[in-house]
Protein backbone atom coordinates (compact mmCIF):
# COMPACT_ATOMS: atom_id res chain seq x y z
CA UNK A 1 0.00 0.00 0.00
CA UNK A 2 1.55 3.87 -0.78
CA UNK A 3 2.18 5.77 2.13
CA UNK A 4 3.55 9.20 2.47
CA UNK A 5 6.80 9.03 3.70
CA UNK A 6 7.22 12.07 6.48
CA UNK A 7 10.80 13.82 7.45
CA UNK A 8 10.74 16.63 10.17
CA UNK A 9 13.35 19.55 9.09
CA UNK A 10 12.32 20.86 12.42
CA UNK A 11 9.27 21.71 14.25
CA UNK A 12 7.77 23.66 11.32
CA UNK A 13 8.83 22.30 8.16
CA UNK A 14 9.66 19.11 6.82
CA UNK A 15 9.73 17.03 3.28
CA UNK A 16 7.75 14.06 2.02
CA UNK A 17 7.79 11.17 -0.71
CA UNK A 18 5.20 8.94 -1.65
CA UNK A 19 6.35 4.68 -1.27
CA UNK A 20 5.58 1.60 -0.51
CA UNK A 21 6.95 -0.16 2.70
CA UNK A 22 9.70 -3.10 2.00
CA UNK A 23 11.10 -3.79 5.37
CA UNK A 24 10.78 -3.08 8.36
CA UNK A 25 13.01 -3.59 11.70
CA UNK A 26 14.14 -2.84 15.48
CA UNK A 27 17.52 -3.61 15.64
CA UNK A 28 19.86 -3.01 19.14
CA UNK A 29 20.47 0.14 18.11
CA UNK A 30 17.55 1.43 15.67
CA UNK A 31 14.54 1.31 13.57
CA UNK A 32 15.32 0.63 10.26
CA UNK A 33 12.89 1.18 7.16
CA UNK A 34 13.10 0.62 3.59
CA UNK A 35 10.47 2.09 0.94
CA UNK A 36 10.15 1.81 -2.61
CA UNK A 37 9.12 5.61 -3.65
CA UNK A 38 8.46 6.09 -7.65
CA UNK A 39 11.30 9.13 -7.62
CA UNK A 40 13.70 8.10 -5.79
CA UNK A 41 13.97 4.18 -5.94
CA UNK A 42 14.45 2.57 -2.62
CA UNK A 43 14.90 4.53 0.34
CA UNK A 44 16.85 3.93 3.54
CA UNK A 45 15.31 5.46 6.60
CA UNK A 46 16.83 4.99 10.46
CA UNK A 47 14.68 6.36 13.64
CA UNK A 48 12.22 8.13 10.87
CA UNK A 49 15.39 10.19 9.36
CA UNK A 50 16.02 9.74 5.52
CA UNK A 51 19.31 8.17 5.49
CA UNK A 52 20.19 7.29 1.68
CA UNK A 53 18.25 6.70 -2.06
CA UNK A 54 19.43 4.79 -5.10
CA UNK A 55 18.51 7.87 -7.23
CA UNK A 56 19.94 10.68 -5.47
CA UNK A 57 22.84 9.14 -3.26
CA UNK A 58 25.40 10.39 -5.57
CA UNK A 59 24.84 14.18 -4.03
CA UNK A 60 25.57 13.45 -0.88
CA UNK A 61 28.16 10.45 -1.01
CA UNK A 62 30.04 12.49 -3.53
CA UNK A 63 30.06 15.65 -1.73
CA UNK A 64 31.59 14.21 1.96
CA UNK A 65 34.13 12.63 0.07
CA UNK A 66 35.47 13.98 -3.23
CA UNK A 67 36.09 17.47 -2.33
CA UNK A 68 38.68 16.29 0.79
CA UNK A 69 39.89 13.17 -1.24
CA UNK A 70 40.78 15.62 -4.28
CA UNK A 71 42.27 18.18 -2.65
CA UNK A 72 45.02 15.66 -1.05
CA UNK A 73 47.69 15.03 -3.01
CA UNK A 74 47.72 11.47 -2.15
CA UNK A 75 44.95 9.89 -0.32
CA UNK A 76 46.47 6.23 0.74
CA UNK A 77 44.31 5.06 4.01
CA UNK A 78 41.05 6.11 4.64
CA UNK A 79 38.67 5.54 8.29
CA UNK A 80 34.70 5.96 7.71
CA UNK A 81 32.94 6.07 11.22
CA UNK A 82 29.62 5.10 10.67
CA UNK A 83 28.92 5.01 6.55
CA UNK A 84 27.50 1.19 6.95
CA UNK A 85 25.56 1.47 2.99
CA UNK A 86 28.81 2.00 1.53
CA UNK A 87 27.97 4.76 -0.24
CA UNK A 88 30.70 6.83 1.41
CA UNK A 89 33.42 3.96 1.14
CA UNK A 90 32.78 3.10 -2.45
CA UNK A 91 33.45 6.74 -3.76
CA UNK A 92 37.37 6.68 -1.45
CA UNK A 93 37.84 3.58 -3.55
CA UNK A 94 37.34 5.37 -6.81
CA UNK A 95 40.73 7.08 -5.83
CA UNK A 96 43.32 4.57 -7.69
CA UNK A 97 46.01 6.28 -4.57
CA UNK A 98 43.56 4.55 -2.00
CA UNK A 99 45.17 1.35 -0.45
CA UNK A 100 42.69 1.00 2.00
CA UNK A 101 39.35 2.12 3.21
CA UNK A 102 38.31 1.17 7.13
CA UNK A 103 34.49 1.01 7.58
CA UNK A 104 33.62 1.38 11.71
CA UNK A 105 30.01 0.94 11.33
CA UNK A 106 27.83 0.57 14.96
CA UNK A 107 24.91 -1.69 13.45
CA UNK A 108 25.63 -4.67 11.67
CA UNK A 109 21.91 -4.89 10.44
CA UNK A 110 22.61 -1.90 8.55
CA UNK A 111 25.43 -3.29 6.67
CA UNK A 112 23.28 -6.50 5.72
CA UNK A 113 20.72 -4.81 4.80
CA UNK A 114 22.63 -2.61 2.59
CA UNK A 115 24.34 -5.46 1.04
CA UNK A 116 20.77 -7.07 0.21
CA UNK A 117 18.52 -4.07 -0.74
CA UNK A 118 21.06 -0.91 -1.52
CA UNK A 119 23.72 -2.43 -4.32
CA UNK A 120 22.82 0.59 -6.43
CA UNK A 121 24.21 2.43 -3.49
CA UNK A 122 27.68 0.90 -2.43
CA UNK A 123 27.97 -0.85 -6.30
CA UNK A 124 29.28 -3.59 -4.72
CA UNK A 125 32.08 -2.35 -2.47
CA UNK A 126 31.46 -4.92 0.41
CA UNK A 127 33.71 -7.44 -2.11
CA UNK A 128 36.26 -4.93 -2.52
CA UNK A 129 39.66 -6.18 -1.03
CA UNK A 130 40.56 -2.61 -0.21
CA UNK A 131 37.79 -2.75 2.61
CA UNK A 132 37.92 -3.28 5.63
CA UNK A 133 34.57 -3.49 7.96
CA UNK A 134 34.82 -3.60 11.59
CA UNK A 135 31.73 -3.78 13.23
CA UNK A 136 31.59 -2.04 16.44
CA UNK A 137 31.78 1.54 18.26
CA UNK A 138 33.56 3.99 16.19
CA UNK A 139 34.34 6.00 18.95
CA UNK A 140 35.87 3.30 20.77
CA UNK A 141 37.94 2.34 17.86
CA UNK A 142 39.21 6.16 18.12
CA UNK A 143 40.27 5.79 21.40
CA UNK A 144 42.18 2.37 20.83
CA UNK A 145 43.79 2.70 17.49
CA UNK A 146 47.43 3.78 16.62
CA UNK A 147 46.54 3.60 12.81
CA UNK A 148 46.69 6.74 10.76
CA UNK A 149 44.33 7.97 8.27
CA UNK A 150 44.85 10.52 5.09
CA UNK A 151 40.62 10.96 5.19
CA UNK A 152 38.71 10.06 8.16
CA UNK A 153 34.92 10.38 6.88
CA UNK A 154 32.42 10.91 9.89
CA UNK A 155 29.37 9.27 7.71
CA UNK A 156 26.75 9.77 10.46
CA UNK A 157 23.09 10.47 11.47
CA UNK A 158 22.05 13.94 12.40
CA UNK A 159 23.31 15.62 15.88
CA UNK A 160 19.79 14.88 17.83
CA UNK A 161 20.00 12.68 21.16
CA UNK A 162 22.83 10.49 21.71
CA UNK A 163 24.39 11.05 18.51
CA UNK A 164 25.37 15.04 19.77
CA UNK A 165 28.52 13.24 21.80
CA UNK A 166 29.74 12.34 18.02
CA UNK A 167 29.53 15.92 17.22
CA UNK A 168 31.76 17.42 20.07
CA UNK A 169 35.48 18.48 20.58
CA UNK A 170 36.13 15.99 22.33
CA UNK A 171 34.98 13.32 19.19
CA UNK A 172 36.54 15.83 17.03
CA UNK A 173 39.88 15.55 19.02
CA UNK A 174 39.44 11.92 18.97
CA UNK A 175 39.69 11.72 14.84
CA UNK A 176 42.56 14.11 14.82
CA UNK A 177 44.42 12.10 16.93
CA UNK A 178 44.07 8.77 14.30
CA UNK A 179 44.95 11.85 11.29
CA UNK A 180 48.42 11.39 9.43
CA UNK A 181 50.30 14.68 9.06
CA UNK A 182 48.14 16.68 6.37
CA UNK A 183 44.89 14.31 6.36
CA UNK A 184 41.77 15.61 6.86
CA UNK A 185 38.33 15.32 8.53
CA UNK A 186 35.18 15.25 6.33
CA UNK A 187 31.20 15.01 8.04
CA UNK A 188 27.79 16.91 7.18
CA UNK A 189 26.73 19.55 9.27
CA UNK A 190 22.91 19.76 8.70
CA UNK A 191 20.74 22.46 6.70
CA UNK A 192 22.09 26.18 7.40
CA UNK A 193 18.22 27.21 6.30
CA UNK A 194 16.63 24.61 8.88
CA UNK A 195 18.93 23.69 11.24
CA UNK A 196 21.46 27.00 11.10
CA UNK A 197 22.21 26.68 15.61
CA UNK A 198 23.18 23.14 14.65
CA UNK A 199 25.16 24.38 11.60
CA UNK A 200 27.09 27.15 14.06
CA UNK A 201 27.50 25.04 16.70
CA UNK A 202 29.42 21.99 14.73
CA UNK A 203 31.44 24.34 13.24
CA UNK A 204 32.23 25.99 16.29
CA UNK A 205 33.19 22.68 17.86
CA UNK A 206 35.41 21.72 14.90
CA UNK A 207 37.61 25.50 15.34
CA UNK A 208 38.13 24.45 18.97
CA UNK A 209 40.30 21.41 17.41
CA UNK A 210 41.45 21.89 13.80
CA UNK A 211 43.50 25.08 12.24
CA UNK A 212 41.18 25.47 9.38
CA UNK A 213 37.62 24.52 8.78
CA UNK A 214 36.32 25.10 5.68
CA UNK A 215 32.43 24.77 4.94
CA UNK A 216 30.50 24.14 1.74
CA UNK A 217 27.18 23.28 0.52
CA UNK A 218 25.12 21.26 -1.85
CA UNK A 219 21.19 20.71 -2.67
CA UNK A 220 20.30 17.00 -1.46
CA UNK A 221 16.77 16.11 -2.84
CA UNK A 222 16.69 13.47 -0.64
CA UNK A 223 17.03 15.86 2.67
CA UNK A 224 14.78 18.57 1.06
CA UNK A 225 17.34 21.24 1.67
CA UNK A 226 20.45 22.42 0.77
CA UNK A 227 22.76 20.86 3.37
CA UNK A 228 26.50 21.70 4.67
CA UNK A 229 29.57 19.90 5.30
CA UNK A 230 32.91 20.61 6.35
CA UNK A 231 36.18 19.77 5.54
CA UNK A 232 38.45 20.14 8.98
CA UNK A 233 42.73 20.14 8.82
CA UNK A 234 45.47 21.55 10.18
CA UNK A 235 47.19 22.33 7.22
CA UNK A 236 45.08 20.93 3.76
CA UNK A 237 43.00 23.52 2.24
CA UNK A 238 41.00 22.73 -0.40
CA UNK A 239 40.24 26.10 -1.40
CA UNK A 240 43.39 26.30 -2.47
CA UNK A 241 43.60 23.66 -5.34
CA UNK A 242 42.15 24.91 -8.58
CA UNK A 243 39.46 23.43 -10.91
CA UNK A 244 42.12 22.32 -13.51
CA UNK A 245 44.14 20.87 -11.02
CA UNK A 246 41.38 18.71 -9.46
CA UNK A 247 40.25 17.88 -13.09
CA UNK A 248 43.96 16.68 -13.21
CA UNK A 249 43.75 14.58 -10.19
CA UNK A 250 40.40 12.63 -10.92
CA UNK A 251 41.96 11.35 -14.33
CA UNK A 252 45.25 10.54 -12.52
CA UNK A 253 43.53 8.72 -10.47
CA UNK A 254 41.07 6.89 -12.81
CA UNK A 255 38.10 8.41 -10.58
CA UNK A 256 35.07 7.61 -12.60
CA UNK A 257 31.07 7.46 -12.95
CA UNK A 258 31.13 10.44 -11.05
CA UNK A 259 27.56 12.38 -11.45
CA UNK A 260 28.06 15.33 -9.61
CA UNK A 261 31.60 16.01 -8.83
CA UNK A 262 34.26 18.02 -10.81
CA UNK A 263 36.73 20.72 -11.09
CA UNK A 264 34.18 23.47 -11.85
CA UNK A 265 31.95 21.43 -8.39
CA UNK A 266 35.06 21.70 -6.47
CA UNK A 267 35.27 25.59 -7.08
CA UNK A 268 31.72 26.12 -6.65
CA UNK A 269 31.10 24.55 -3.24
CA UNK A 270 32.68 27.31 -1.55
CA UNK A 271 31.14 30.03 -2.75
CA UNK A 272 29.04 30.90 -0.03
CA UNK A 273 25.66 32.53 -0.16
CA UNK A 274 25.60 35.77 2.46
CA UNK A 275 23.19 34.58 4.89
CA UNK A 276 25.37 31.24 5.42
CA UNK A 277 28.49 33.55 5.60
CA UNK A 278 27.35 34.96 8.67
CA UNK A 279 26.17 31.42 10.10
CA UNK A 280 29.53 29.97 9.80
CA UNK A 281 32.03 33.19 10.17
Amino acid sequence: MTEKIYERLNDASGVYFEGTLVERRQTPFQLLEVYETPELGRIFRLDGFNMTSERDEFFYHEALVHPAAAAHPAPKRALVIGGGDGGSSEELLKHSTMEQVHMAELDPDVIAISKAQFAKVHNHVFDNPKLKVTVGDGLAYLRETAARYDIVGMDLTDPVGPSMELYSPATFALAKRAMAPGAALTLHLGSPFSHPDRVRATMANLRQVFARVTPYFVHIPLYGSIWGFAIASDALDPKAVTPEEIDVRLGKRDVRDLQYYNGEIHRAVFALPNYVRKLVS
